[in-house]
């Protein structure tokens, strides 16, 4: 169970990654693999960029702190799933 939870977060951590990295690129957000990760990614994003705003006006530090969080709450469900499960 162990190891599904890591390959899940391990996916999902380079599709952030992948996501921030599209930005950089102009139009690359538009095309399907772009769309498809906005839907996928967004939904997770969004929260933390209400809360934190960008540094100077461009620099979003905001996937990071998600990022992070994700890390945390991977540890936790390890946490949960070891209490269950032995």
């Amino acid at each position: 169970m162990s190891s599904i939870i890591n390959i899940l977060f391990t996916i999902y951590y380079y599709m952030i990654i992948v996501y921030i990295l599209m930005s950089w690129l102009p139009n690359l957000r538009e095309n399907f693999i772009g769309e498809l990760l906005g839907k996928l990614v967004e939904p997770f994003l969004t929260p933390f960029r209400k809360i934190i705003p960008p540094l100077f006006g461009t620099i979003d530090i905001s996937p990071i702190i998600a990022i992070v969080v994700l890390r945390f709450a991977v540890g936790g469900l390890h946490s949960i799933v070891a209490l269950i499960f032995g």
